[in-house]
This record gives structure tokens, C-alpha cells and sequence, in this order.
């Protein structure tokens, strides 16, 4: 029996991707965490075959936690099960190491689809994203200036972009401010602005903060 951990901070979203499974109930187990404390618990002390994760967990930034997931367990396949758009939360999860990214809106068949094919050591992303990555390979010079960001930049433009002051961003990542001022300060350089309020308008023009 394969045992899957579900990480989602609403208890609602876990019991619903459990009861999609309740036909196959010999070939899963579930374990279940709702913060990154639980789930790092879980996966050092327990183990799983895959970790489901939401790309955001509470406050924090799921792409940092699928790193520390991985460097835990560097063979463990962490599949994103996110409301998130594709467009712009894939490709940074494919590169913090996630094996499988999925719409939290799919089809419930493509979910089982894809945490089969990731339990069987493949990689899963939807006709969609597969087809717009492709594209991408011919438009690399096109992208969006967010695409050039860091995944720790990219996370701290998604903060600003909330409303987060310096002083929040740092404690809330367990940062000192001068860090986040940092980081602030090459997110303006590589955007080519200057000002905390257009990076807001960009983030919630491109839909990167919710």
C-alpha cells in the first residue's frame, strides 16, 4: 500500500482528495498535515511515497517547502494540487523539484492520472501546460520579467505584492529586514522599476497574488 501525505491548510480540500481515492482503498493510505512544521515532521519521522502539497501553505511559500521536503528525502516525488494558475506557478515548482503540478479544478480522473504516473517515477503536467512549454522553447526571449526572479525573489514580490512591509516579509520568512531589503532591491533592478506600488500593480495585473 502506497501512503500519500496531504498537504493543504483547510481540512475541507484534504477529506475531498481522500474521498477521491475511496474506490482504490487498498492501494493508498493517507497521512495529513496542515502546516510546513507537520509535513517536515511527517515525511522525516514517518515517510511517505508522495507528498501532495498546496503551492500556498498559510503564509508561507510551498516552493520553499517542496525544497525542504527534497532535502530530507531527495527521492520523494511531491506532486502541486494548487488554485493557482499553471501559466505562472509551474514551471518554479518544476524547479524546486516537484515531480507533477495539477489545478485544483481538474477533473477528478486527472488527478488519480496524475498521481499514478508520478508514484511511478514520471513527471505530470496537464495537455495545456505541456503545450504552452513547448511553445516556450521558441519564446524563451519573451518572458515575463518575473520569470527572471530568483524562487526566494519571487516570493518576496508575491509579500509585496500582498501588502507586506519589509518588516513583515522578514519575519514572516525568518529573515532581518536588511535581507528582505535586499532582495526588494534586485526585485526593482531586474523588473526595471522602482517603487514597491508598481510592483503591487504588476503582481496583481499578472494575477500572482490572490
Amino acid at each position: 500500500m502506497r501512503k500519500i501525505l496531504l498537504i493543504d491548510d483547510h481540512a475541507v480540500v484534504r477529506d475531498g482528495i481522500k474521498r477521491i481515492f475511496e474506490d482504490q482503498p487498498d492501494e493508498f493510505s493517507f497521512a495529513e498535515a496542515s502546516t510546513r512544521a507537520e509535513a517536515l515532521e511527517i515525511v522525516a519521522h514517518q515517510g511517505c511515497d508522495l507528498a501532495v502539497l498546496d503551492i500556498t501553505l498559510g503564509k508561507r511559500d510551498g516552493l520553499e517547502l517542496i525544497r525542504e521536503l527534497k532535502q530530507l528525502r531527495p527521492k520523494l516525488p511531491v506532486l502541486i494540487l494548487s488554485m493557482h494558475s499553471e501559466e505562472h506557478y509551474a514551471r518554479r515548482a518544476f524547479r524546486a523539484g516537484a515531480a507533477g503540478y495539477i489545478s485544483k479544478d481538474a477533473p477528478r480522473a486527472e488527478l488519480v492520472t496524475a498521481v499514478h504516473k508520478v508514484l511511478a517515477g514520471g513527471r505530470y503536467v496537464s495537455s495545456a501546460l505541456a503545450e504552452q512549454l513547448a511553445v516556450d522553447l521558441t519564446r524563451e526571449a519573451d518572458r515575463p520579467p518575473h520569470e527572471g526572479l530568483s524562487s526566494r525573489e519571487f516570493e518576496v514580490l508575491r509579500l509585496i505584492g500582498s501588502g507586506h512591509t519589509v518588516g513583515a516579509i522578514a519575519e514572516l520568512l525568518s529573515l532581518s529586514d536588511k535581507t528582505i531589503s535586499t532582495y526588494r532591491a534586485r526585485i526593482l533592478e531586474k523588473m526595471g522599476m522602482k517603487t514597491n506600488a508598481e510592483l503591487t500593480h504588476y503582481a496583481v495585473r499578472n494575477r500572482l497574488v490572490e
